[in-house]
């Protein structure tokens, strides 16, 4: 499989901003540019994975034992299903993806493995995703289901509208699941979208936007917000300017 390695993608740039090997010099350009515009959006990706891991250690303490991971990127430490297996070998982990790259990596990653699948799927096309035989069969949808959408939908443009993608996979969601978003956010400095989606390829939102995706969802404490403060372990955290919450699906929705 041949990758073209002369244009920087974002996975390949996130794997260098959390100190991955898998990038290629397209990628390491891509990512300085990011860090001249905000020299502080390497401890943000990185605290984007730590929220990651508080996450799923809280969804499997509440009983969570399939996992959905829409947009999972390529693998690096912490994934979802090493974090979940820990503390419960028998969940079950179902990573999306659009990306050859990251389908290749993943299914090396992961041969042989009876407890995780891999499938490829764009997330604006969220029923092609949940009608896929693997999605479909793999996941048990008479129970709980944990929904990531962990530093993806700040990668959708307006016109393909995030807020319909959320909404298409919380309709098929089982009562008592749990959907997890961390998003990119402008406050007071909205001028500068446009450099920063010429630099990182992202859709920077407000809070306000952001929040609004949890429509039907009841948001657990502390609520959507900027996600180092999101059940921190660190004793002082520092603002990352990507927001995160977690929300769960109550009965009758």
């Amino acid at each position: 499989m041949n990758f073209d390695t002369a244009r920087p993608h974002p996975a390949r740039v996130y794997d260098w901003m959390i100190g991955g090997r898998e990038n290629f010099p397209a990628d390491r350009e891509a990512a300085q540019r990011i860090l001249e515009l905000n020299p502080d959006a390497r401890r943000s990706f990185v605290e984007n994975r730590r929220f990651l891991g508080r996450v799923i250690g809280h969804l499997v303490d509440q009983g969570v034992r399939q996992f959905l991971d829409i947009g999972a990127g390529l693998p690096a430490s912490g994934n979802v299903h090493e974090i979940a297996h820990a503390v419960a070998p028998d969940t079950r982990v179902v990573y999306v993806d659009h990306d050859e790259i990251v389908l290749a990596h993943a299914r090396a990653l992961m041969a042989g493995s009876d407890r995780v699948r891999i499938v490829g799927g764009d997330a604006t096309r969220p029923r092609e995703i949940l009608d896929e035989p693997v999605v479909r069969d793999f996941i048990d949808w008479s129970q709980p289901v944990g929904l990531l959408m962990v530093a993806l939908l700040h990668f959708v443009p307006d016109e393909a509208d995030p807020a319909r993608i959320v909404r298409t996979f919380r309709d098929a969601l089982p009562d008592g699941s749990f959907l997890a978003i961390s998003h990119g956010v402008v406050e007071g400095w909205e001028d500068r979208k446009e450099q920063i989606r010429k630099a990182s390829q992202a859709y920077v939102r407000t809070r306000d936007e952001v929040a609004d995706l949890f429509a039907g969802f009841e948001l657990l404490e502390p609520g959507m917000v900027d996600l180092a403060f999101w059940r921190p372990t660190d004793p002082a955290p520092a603002p990352t300017g990507l927001y995160g919450g977690v929300g769960r699906l109550p009965s009758g929705v």
